[in-house]
C-alpha cells in the first residue's frame, strides 16, 4: 500500500524538509500517533517525534516486514528497525486509521525492543 510505504520512507527521511514535507502529505492535520513510549498529536508533534527516533536510533532504517493488511480505512503492519540487511533491532506492529486518503491516527505495538 502506497501511502504505507510514504509513511515508513517519513520516518527514514533525515533531511528535515524532506522529511516534513512527507509528513505533511502523509498524515491529516490533527492526525495522532500513539504507542508505548510516545502519545503526540498533529503533523509539528508527528514530526519531532520521528527527528527524535532518528537522533535515537542513527544509521537504523525502517522496512515492512511483511505485506500490508488493509480494508475500508484500515491498515496493519509489521515493520523492522535496524541496520539496512540485517537482523532487526526493533520490530513493532501498527494499525494505522486512513481518512480521505491520508494517516489519521497510528496505534503502535513494540513486539522487541532493546533491553
Amino acid at each position: 500500500m502506497e501511502l504505507i510505504e510514504k509513511y515508513l520512507t517519513a520516518w527514514n527521511t533525515t533531511d528535515a524538509a524532506a522529511r516534513r514535507a512527507l509528513v505533511d502529505e502523509v498524515w491529516a492535520t490533527d492526525g495522532t500517533y500513539t504507542d508505548p513510549l510516545a502519545s503526540v498529536a498533529g503533523r509539528d508533534q508527528i514530526d519531532a517525534l520521528i527527528a527524535g527516533v532518528q537522533q535515537q536510533f542513527p544509521g537504523l532504517e525502517f522496512s515492512l516486514a511483511g505485506p500490508v493488511d488493509a480494508h475500508h480505512d484500515l491498515a496493519r503492519f509489521t515493520w523492522n528497525l535496524g541496520p539496512a540487511g540485517a537482523e532487526p533491532i526493533v520490530v513493532g506492529f501498527d494499525v494505522a486509521v486512513i481518512t480521505d486518503g491520508r494517516i489519521a491516527a497510528v496505534h503502535g505495538f513494540l513486539d522487541r525492543v532493546p533491553a
